[in-house]
């Protein structure tokens, strides 16, 4: 019996790789979407004068030598 070898797949006609393409793409476009976004609403400066989580908001002195 010789049966006929069915031809070989292309990468295009496998639909695990278009649907994992369309993931990566959509994740992209939302990464793009978020720092989009992010420019367009800043965050507004929080009203303090002392140190903030332990961090201080000026710069330290320069030390003279």
């Amino acid at each position: 019996m010789n049966t006929p070898t069915p031809p070989p797949a292309r990468w295009y006609h496998q639909p695990i790789l278009w649907l994992g393409l369309v993931l990566f793409a959509a994740s992209l476009a939302g990464c793009i979407w978020l720092i989009v976004l992010a420019e367009r609403h800043a965050d507004p400066p929080v009203p303090t004068d002392a140190a903030l989580f332990d961090v201080p908001l000026a710069p330290a002195a320069a030390e003279s030598s």
